[in-house]
């Protein structure tokens, strides 16, 4: 029972019907009003974003993720209305005129309608151009899917290196954790100095530091992958770290960008609408011609008849606008884009080098450390581990080892992070997935 309610009923005369129902009105609008005013104040709800991912992802889930859910594309592919509207803006013909004269003279009235006439082809040439503007557009989109993809291969790759940084420096943490304990535990029985146990805190605070330092990257490569995947920006993303594929050639590289670079299929299409463009504006050199017909009546009495007619053609001269400049701006602007096409097939090539040899490089220098490097490293840190727990050796040498090991993982990582930035690099470059 509302407020409202119990003061009406505390006013409502016994017995008395008509004053009751008389009561009671002001008080529902009242009560009405509140209603109305609560939910006006309530905050307007947040669009919809589509669901986390409940398993972890892999790249190609990823991606397929980005294809239906990234706003850039979402946006991009608003953009197919926009050509669709204009091709039918571009078919639409010209309307026809119709006047009325009222004269003193004989005949008194006139009645004309003139229907303009586009020589030339004109209205055909418009088409073309709209039909071009939407391949163009499609063109644009298969860009931006190709960025989208690369970002998100970026943004994953990301991701998925700062949460094994996280893990790498959780482990030293806790293995830090144990050599401090470790030597508390002897200073406490009186086998090891009060050093062992300040240079076992300052490396325990060290590893927890750096830790805190890497949730953040964590924090915020996950916000940039799940802005890319339309999911919301706390959304908890796991992910699959996928198989290292076969090294990508240069000869391969450079014969998929020529096949496939969604960058040069774009300038193909612009290309070709300015080809149409130049066309329609070769056409409208061409005058136009207004064909007129009209019916006359209100002659004088003694005229042999009342009603008559009357036909002309009207041509526009083409004196002061010939359209030949706008010729020869549509064909220098072509011009400009074949140049611009072959300048960018040369910088996807030399794109397509560099990254082709840093991915070449880095991917040489991850598979040794994750082979050999790493397996060292674990082993030196066992041993160091195995020596000092016996008491064989100080907490200096320990400590040494596990830093040594950190660097070497830390190196790993970053080796492959360097590997995967060529990787995404290389795709960039060639405008398209690095596979067909």
């Amino acid at each position: 029972m509302t407020r409202w309610t119990v003061i009406c009923r505390s006013f409502v005369l016994p017995h008395t019907r008509h004053v009751r129902s008389v009561l009671w009105l002001p008080c529902w609008l009242l009560a009405a009003s509140t209603a109305a005013g609560q939910v006006a104040r309530a905050p307007a709800s947040a669009p919809a974003q589509a669901p986390a991912p409940q398993a972890p992802l892999t790249l190609a889930a990823a991606i397929d993720r980005a294809m239906s859910g990234s706003p850039a594309i979402i946006a991009a592919r608003t953009r197919r209305a926009i050509g669709a509207a204009g091709v039918a803006v571009a078919g639409e013909r010209l309307n026809p005129e119709g006047r009325f004269e009222f004269d003193r003279d004989t005949p008194h009235q006139a009645y004309t309608l003139a229907v303009p006439w586009e020589t030339g082809g004109k209205r055909g040439r418009r088409i073309d151009v709209a039909q071009a503007t939407v391949r163009t557009t499609e063109a644009e989109i298969d860009l931006v899917i190709a960025q989208t993809r690369s970002a998100v291969r970026g943004a994953y790759f990301d991701l998925l290196i700062a949460s094994s940084r996280v893990a790498l420096l959780d482990e030293l943490l806790g293995l830090s954790t144990r050599a401090r304990d470790t030597a508390q535990q002897w200073f406490d029985a009186g086998d090891a100095p009060r050093l062992e146990v300040l240079q076992a805190e300052l490396a325990r605070a060290q590893a927890q530091n750096e830790a805190a330092g890497a949730r953040g990257t964590v924090v915020a490569a996950r916000a940039k992958l799940n802005a890319l995947l339309g999911v919301a920006i706390d959304a908890p993303t796991e992910l699959v770290e996928p198989e290292l594929g076969a090294p990508v050639a240069f000869d391969a590289a450079v014969l998929r960008a020529r096949a496939a670079s969604t960058e040069l299929a774009l300038l193909d299409r612009r290309i070709e609408e300015q080809r149409s463009k130049i066309l329609l504006a070769r056409a409208l050199q061409r005058p136009d011609i207004t064909p007129e017909g009209s019916v006359t009546h209100g002659f004088g009495a003694d005229a042999e008849f009342q009603t008559g007619w009357k036909a002309a053609v009207a041509i526009s001269l083409p004196i002061f606008t010939t359209h030949k400049f706008g010729v020869q701006l549509e064909e220098v602007t072509l011009t400009q884009l074949t140049a611009e096409r072959d300048a960018t097939m040369s910088r996807i090539a030399g794109d397509v080098a560099a990254a082709t040899a840093v991915a070449s490089a880095q991917r040489e220098q991850y598979v040794r450390y994750r082979d050999e490097i790493i397996p060292q490293a674990i082993e030196v840190e066992n041993l160091a581990q195995d020596a000092y727990r016996l008491g064989r050796t100080g907490i200096a040498a320990y400590l040494q080892a596990l830093q040594a090991t950190r660097d070497a993982r830390l190196r790993s990582l970053q080796a492959q992070a360097d590997l995967q930035t060529a990787l995404t690099d290389l795709e960039r470059a060639i405008g398209a997935p690095l596979l067909p």
